[in-house]
């Protein structure tokens, strides 16, 4: 049996701040926003479901293009804000850093 502090967990803050910095789909921050301000409170955990998913993936071993797919799946179809130019290279950079981020997940 897996003790509960041999579970990694994910470190919920960083994998915002990597889905806000690099993929924000709806747009709802600003270029000088950040998801901690308090006026952005009511709104920090709007993308938390996806973003632990792809995380979720890529910690089981999916391949890095189907984590890819999911997101630009989210946006374009779920979100219903159709493909735009940056919709797949978001979803590549997000990807990309959820992978490279070596604290993102701890024990």
């Amino acid at each position: 049996m897996t003790k509960s502090s041999d579970t990694p967990r994910l470190q919920l803050s960083r994998l915002r701040d990597i889905g806000w910095k690099l993929w924000d789909p709806i747009g709802l921050l600003g270029p000088e926003d950040n998801w901690q301000d308090e006026e952005c409170a009511p709104f920090a955990d709007e993308y938390d479901t996806y973003l632990q998913r792809a995380a979720g993936m890529l910690r089981r071993g999916e391949e890095r293009r189907r984590v890819v797919d999911y997101l630009v799946q989210i946006e374009t179809v779920h979100m219903g804000l159709g493909e735009r130019k940056s919709s797949r290279k978001r979803a590549e950079d997000v990807t990309d850093a959820i992978i490279d981020d070596k604290e993102l997940w701890t024990r």
